[in-house]
């Protein structure tokens, strides 16, 4: 009928080989290789197609792997009357020179160094000229200071500091592991010219201020906070300090705070650090609320405002943190969608990456036959031009 049958041919000549059981179901008929075509542009556009491909797969991977989050405010339901206070710090003077002390919007006034732990310890072990040490970690992520160093804000200067940027999968899960605090490191023939001042506090949920200053300075006698009243040598002031946490809730090590790892350098006897911190209560949850496996924490984060300077004799010197509890609730949600839901955004990736570089390809290959063509036709006319000399 088509003239096939007078070379002997038919349409299965130009078909794939029969016997394949798999060709048998196949609804896309192929043809044989010999008659093919191959182009160098479909070889481009395929290797060009199976990298977006996989640049797309990839992103709808991190991106389900992370999850969303989702931040929404609301007014403090429940009235709490306790915080906890977590604190480690590293002040340049001894022990018993130092005093830290609350004083809350409730009048109560708390002796907090009877609460807290304190250790000698030597300030090169803690600030040197390579950083800052983390409790429990080598020297990654130091901060430098003084010669060489960075200066969490110098005299006269400030800062401000926002909330961390955590995953909250990784807050819950090293948040469920029981929190210890990292061991004072040993002298080893060092001179103790430092002290270590770390633990937890029990306060009045209120506004407040917490600070550490010299002994007997800036209390009175009758309280009996200055230990028997003895004044300490203006010589020996040195509130340069390193806070390696400084948490308000419950203890969460794996939980970065703005103060965390920042130093700060007195540079006068007298000199006055002030941190004026803004408390956000915030929930975090892993799941969607409601449902059965959805795991939440509740803690604190909080914003801080940094000012230091050099202060007169009339004034009270040292490191005061001031704090103020904000009447709203932060809940941070992390979801992620089932691993059906993925699959599917998988292949809606791929087929539309696929689809789109088809009409690619196809659209390519049509520009560059028009080409060719006009191309073609050009050079046939020139050829074909009676020159002027001609009879």
């Amino acid at each position: 009928m088509n003239g096939y049958e007078k070379h002997h041919l038919d349409d299965d000549s130009f078909g794939p080989k029969t016997g394949n059981i798999v060709s048998a179901f196949d609804a896309f008929p192929k043809s044989k290789p010999q008659y093919v075509t191959r182009t160098s542009g479909g070889g481009k556009w395929t290797v060009a197609m199976a990298l977006v491909s996989l640049v797309l797969v990839w992103s709808e991977l991190t991106r389900w792997w992370r999850g969303v989050e989702t931040h929404t405010f609301a007014v403090e339901k429940g009235v709490g009357h306790d915080m906890q206070i977590n604190l480690d710090i590293v002040v340049r003077m001894q022990c018993g020179d130092l005093h830290v002390n609350v004083q809350d919007a409730a009048g109560d006034h708390t002796y907090a160094a009877a609460a807290l732990t304190r250790d000698p310890t030597a300030w090169s072990q803690w600030v040197d000229g390579e950083g800052v040490h983390r409790l429990g970690r080598d020297s990654q992520g130091r901060v430098i200071t003084g010669e060489g160093w960075t200066v969490a804000g110098g005299s006269g200067g400030g800062h401000d500091e926002g909330f961390g940027e955590e995953h909250i999968h990784d807050i819950v899960a090293l948040g469920r592991r029981k929190a210890k605090w990292g061991r004072t490191p040993r002298l080893w023939g060092r001179d103790a010219d430092s002290c270590r001042i770390y633990g937890s506090l029990e306060l009045n949920r209120v506004q407040g201020d917490f600070h550490i200053t010299a002994r007997g300075h800036g209390y009175n006698e009758g309280q009996g906070y200055n230990q028997g009243g003895q004044h300490l040598d203006h010589n020996a002031f040195n509130f340069s300090h390193v806070i390696s946490e400084l948490s308000f809730g419950p203890f969460l090590p794996s939980l970065t705070n703005p103060l965390d790892r920042t130093v700060n350098i007195a540079t006068a006897r007298f000199h006055k650090f002030q941190y004026f911190l803004s408390i956000v209560p915030t929930t975090y949850t892993l799941g969607h609320p409601g449902e059965s496996g959805a795991v939440s924490i509740f803690t604190n984060q909080y914003a801080v405002t940094e000012q230091s300077r050099e202060v007169n004799e009339r004034t009270v010197p040292g490191i005061f943190f001031k704090y103020d509890i904000e009447p709203i609730l932060l809940n941070v949600v992390e979801s992620r969608d089932s691993f059906f839901v993925f699959l599917v955004k998988i292949i809606n990736v791929v087929s539309g990456a696929l689809v789109a570089g088809h009409w690619c390809f196809t659209l390519s290959e049509w520009l560059r036959e028009v080409l060719g063509r006009r191309r073609r036709a050009a050079s046939a006319g020139v050829i074909g031009v009676k020159g002027e000399y001609d009879d």
